[in-house]
């Protein structure tokens, strides 16, 4: 990963593509390159789909090689639906396969002309791009359908309908090892700006690649063992995702109060049993799925599935906690076969299951359709995929549909919508959507792992006392786990094992021939979110951007009859190093 394929699509004559070494970016990976290369290249206070945008698509340091569950792909630019800085984060084959063709980043740059749509096609000779209009409008299955035979040892980047749109709550799918387009970059309308690159899709061949090879062969080796049965010893990296899925969470949250429900008017979800992890991997076993599978090559953990309907026809990959839940309870809707169809839509269009499980809670906070519709709710995502004036009205997110129906009540931070977590309830995970540079988004500093998993400590997820420093650390480790290209969910196996956080400290030296120690990976995620800040700063953002609505102060959450009263200059503090 020594060079930049830099895809300008605003050049004399016609996109150019030029290949160039990493420079400045040199020793960056993930969510660390991304954020540096948007922060130093990209005007704050341009509009996210100007010429003066860029996308920049980063496997991670560790992406390609031998690591476990290192196939975790950051896509970086400044957000259309935030405003601010954004790193969305991808499985699949992408990052693996990028990587092992030589390449630290892909930046989409230029003025596109409103008009060609083209195709990017990168293998071991080089990069070719062409113009492809005869894909406009396709959808992200049928672009597999076209194009699976070029990518049978690579991976597919695409838009749907959506980011063709340039919707903000667009994505960037990501095809699988079964070279489905389950995956994506799903977070902050990174799939418009793609659009407004007139790029369609990007075609990663790996053949005649081959596994990058470390520096210390023997000590990343010894490293990669010990990390690996880190993740097997943990109770959820080595049992319970496995085995359910991240859904596992759905009955955890219910219990603890902190399931949002009917668009975080309550804590539980009288039917979570319903759509649980449980019930849900016992339906996908009994139709002849899979409840226990990975989602990209080399990973350990395999939290991922397959639905299949009542006939043993395959739907969508397992959908996802965050999926069930904001499709689901959000909704009020408890039918798994309905929000398996949903997911299949969402990534078919291209969009973000959670920005559009929220808007849909909004729809119907508004009255469009009733709590618990599935049919309608079914209606009004189609709605987003063919470009209807209110599908386009939806697509631009929960924040936008609240305008628009003059509702107060949206949950967002930033123009984002919240995940699957009450942040009345658990208070950590409201410190982090309060306070991320990304807007509300949990995998930004997962307090859910410590307020309500008790891993890597315990802070009382019900009391303000502690949540601006349990998220403030979550965040830097953060950062810093997504410049690895590591899955998020070895910080389970990281935060409760030392000696796991040094196997992944020491995978890292071995590769590279490095001295690394703990205290370099907290200034690596320092520096990441200082340079967002920085960004956000310049493109306006305030401390007063860094609060939670005002209602989740007001309105108390049942069970537990709670309010997020985590003071304001706790909030302030978060970033002060």
């Amino acid at each position: 990963m020594d060079k930049i394929l830099r895809i300008n699509v605003g050049a004399p004559g016609g996109p150019t593509l030029t290949e160039e070494s990493c420079g400045d970016y040199a020793g960056l990976g993930g969510r660390a390159l991304t954020s540096a290369l948007v922060n130093k290249e990209v005007p704050a206070d341009c509009h996210p789909l100007g010429p003066e945008n860029k996308l920049v698509i980063a496997p991670g340091l560790l992406s390609g090689t031998a690591a476990v569950t290192s196939g975790r792909l950051s896509v970086g630019c400044k957000s259309p639906l935030t405003g601010g800085i954004k790193e969305a984060n991808s499985g699949g084959q992408g990052a693996q396969i990028l990587a092992r063709l030589g390449y630290a980043a892909i930046v989409l740059e230029g003025e596109w002309d409103g008009e060609t749509l083209y195709k990017v096609v990168v293998n071991k000779d080089g990069a070719t791009i062409e113009k492809a209009n005869d894909l406009k409008m396709m959808t992200n299955y049928q672009l597999m359908e076209k194009f699976q035979d070029l990518y049978t040892k690579g991976a597919m980047l695409s838009i749907g309908t959506a980011g063709e749109m340039r919707l903000s709550n667009s994505t960037i799918a990501v095809t699988d090892k079964e070279q489905r387009p389950t995956r994506h970059a799903g977070r902050g309308g990174v799939g418009a700006v793609m659009g407004s690159k007139g790029i369609k899709v990007i075609i990663l061949d790996g053949d005649g690649t081959k596994m990058r090879e470390p520096k210390n062969k023997e000590a990343f080796s010894d490293a990669n063992k010990r990390f690996n049965q880190g993740l097997k010893d943990h109770a959820v990296t080595g049992q319970g995702l496995p085995t359910y899925g991240t859904n596992v969470l759905t009955n955890l949250l219910n219990e603890a109060g902190g399931y949002p429900t009917y668009n975080f008017k309550q804590g539980n979800f009288p039917d979570a049993e319903k759509i649980s992890g449980e019930t849900q991997a016992e339906l996908e076993i009994a139709r002849g799925g899979k409840a226990t599978h990975g989602c990209h090559r080399g990973c350990s953990i395999q939290c991922s599935g397959t639905f299949l309907d009542k006939d043993g026809n395959y739907v969508t990959k397992q959908p996802e906690y965050e999926t069930v839940w904001s499709h689901g309870g959000n909704c009020g809707i408890c039918d798994l076969d309905a929000i398996a169809k949903l997911d299949f839509l969402d990534d078919d269009f291209g969009l973000d299951t959670i920005e559009m499980g929220v808007t849909i809670g909004v729809a119907m906070e508004a009255g469009l359709l009733k709590f618990g519709d599935a049919e309608g709710a079914i209606n009004l995502v189609k709605e987003v995929g063919s470009g209807t004036p209110l599908g386009r009205i939806l697509g631009s997110g929960a924040a936008t549909t609240a305008r628009a129906y003059g509702i107060e009540k949206a949950p967002v931070v930033k123009g984002q919508g919240m995940p699957a977590y009450d942040p009345r309830a658990v208070k950590g995970i409201g410190v982090t959507y309060a306070t991320s540079p990304m807007g509300a988004d949990h995998t930004a500093g997962y307090a859910v792992a410590t307020n309500i998993l008790k891993v890597g400590g315990d802070v009382d997820p019900l009391s303000p006392e502690g949540q601006a420093e349990l998220s403030k650390n979550l965040q830097i480790a953060t950062a810093s786990v997504d410049s690895t290209g590591m899955c998020l969910f070895i910080a389970f196996a990281v935060l409760d094992q030392p000696e796991t956080f040094q196997a992944l400290i020491d995978l890292l030296n071995g590769f590279y021939g490095l001295e690394l120690t703990a205290d370099d990976v907290v200034a690596l995620g320092k520096s990441i979110l200082d340079n967002e800040r920085d960004f956000n700063a310049r493109a306006g953002f305030t401390a007063e951007d860094d609060r939670l609505p005002r209602y989740f102060k007001r309105d108390k959450l049942p069970p537990h009859d709670v309010t997020f009263d985590v003071p304001d200059e706790d909030l302030d503090k978060v970033f002060q190093w």
